[in-house]
């Protein structure tokens, strides 16, 4: 039996892109008063600012400066990263991936968008997006360019799919001239994107 259409049911107001629907979301269940837009921000603020990037840059900074800390990291990335206190929200079971000067890593989540939250914050729009899913797998090189990242003709691409099981942080490769900076230095060169491996660390003195 046909099932009707229910032109007042709420999924029927959503647009198909996924960032409006989730406005959309958010704004009838703030018109019901369900959520609190404060408390929303919040979280979302929360995320951005201390629980995100800055974490994985931290961890991206202590494997460049510390080698017994960077082979914890390749033996058991998941007890690496809680010794800095970072652990949880879907990044229990991570896997440290190196970029190399013969190899560069790019994660992706061909499934739906699983995203290491406590090391790298909320996922970005692009992560989530049905293109990047599949043109990450089928034409990495093509995608990188994209995101302005042109790597030389000898050098593979390594992509990783992350699962409910698994998730991948992508440790970059250390910019030249930067053998004597500590860690705190260090850290402000890391970016999102690198550890994602759609970017690279900032270079040294361009950095914000």
């Amino acid at each position: 039996m046909p099932h009707d259409h229910d032109p007042d049911h709420p999924h029927s107001l959503l647009p198909p892109e996924p960032e409006l629907r989730v406005k959309a979301l958010e704004s009838l269940l703030v018109d019901k008063g369900l959520i609190d837009p404060e408390a929303v921000d919040a979280l979302i603020a929360l995320y951005e600012n201390e629980i995100g990037p800055r974490n994985g840059a931290q961890v991206v900074a202590r494997a460049w400066t510390d080698p017994a800390y960077l082979d914890r990291l390749r033996a058991d990335a998941t007890a690496a990263i809680a010794e800095l206190g970072i652990s949880g929200r879907q990044s229990e079971h991570m896997v440290a991936v190196e970029n190399t000067p013969d190899t560069h890593n790019l994660v992706v989540c061909t499934l739906c968008s699983c995203y290491p939250w406590a090391v790298l914050g909320i996922p970005p729009g692009w992560y989530k997006s049905d293109a990047y899913r599949a043109r990450a797998i089928r034409e990495p090189r093509a995608v990188l360019a994209e995101f302005g990242v042109t790597l030389p003709e000898g050098k593979a691409v390594r992509v990783w799919d992350s699962t409910a099981e698994v998730r991948y942080l992508v440790i970059p490769e250390r910019p030249d001239g930067t053998e004597h900076w500590d860690a705190a230095a260090l850290a402000r060169l890391v970016t999102r994107d690198s550890m994602i491996g759609t970017g690279l660390p900032t270079l040294p003195g361009t950095a914000a």
